[in-house]
């Protein structure tokens, strides 16, 4: 059965950016660039939440083009439409709806978002995998990785180890 994914790369603090979406703490290298082509070579699928969306588009991204072999799915309760014609609006039950899709043949399914969508998609029990990179550095405020799904979720430690840039990249399973 496909997977369901939901990460990223995080401060020590838990946060996925900065205060005003600062992204400047990042440290990219050639161990991050092998972690996301892995990974990116066994999915098809993206679940991204809608202010993530907005923000990756202000900031160049989330083009009208979807990536090649990648179906798109844009998760909103407010948006009537699309906002490109490569991108599926989803505006029913986040956690139904994938629950459907990981009954569909295909390869794994990543998930981006700020944390709303991840909180719905962890409390709906759809989510398998958590990956995390975390970075060496204490934001203090920003966009948390994690919100408050409504219920304890039970992890177990699949990966950890150090990459390079004082980064640690963990891998958690998701108990059911």
């Amino acid at each position: 059965m496909r997977k369901v994914i939901y990460g990223g790369a995080c401060s020590l603090d838990g946060f996925l950016a900065g205060r005003d979406g600062a992204l400047d703490w990042l440290h990219f290298s050639k161990d991050v660039e092998a972690v996301m082509k892995a990974s990116w070579a066994n999915t098809d699928t993206l679940l991204v939440g809608r202010k993530t969306w907005e923000t990756t588009a202000a900031m160049g991204g989330g083009d009208d083009v979807p990536m090649k072999g990648i179906t798109s799915y844009l998760f909103s309760r407010t948006l009537k439409t699309a906002p490109g014609k490569g991108i599926r609006l989803v505006t029913e039950d986040a956690g139904e709806f994938v629950r459907a899709l990981k009954q569909q043949p295909g390869k794994d399914m990543i998930v981006m978002s700020g944390g709303n969508l991840a909180a719905s998609l962890l409390a709906a029990g759809v989510v398998d995998e958590i990956g995390l990179n975390i970075h060496p550095v204490l934001l203090g405020a920003g966009v948390p990785a994690f919100l408050d799904s409504g219920a304890r979720v039970k992890l177990e430690l699949t990966e950890c180890r150090a990459i390079d840039g004082g980064c640690v990249l963990v891998t958690y399973c998701v108990k059911p």
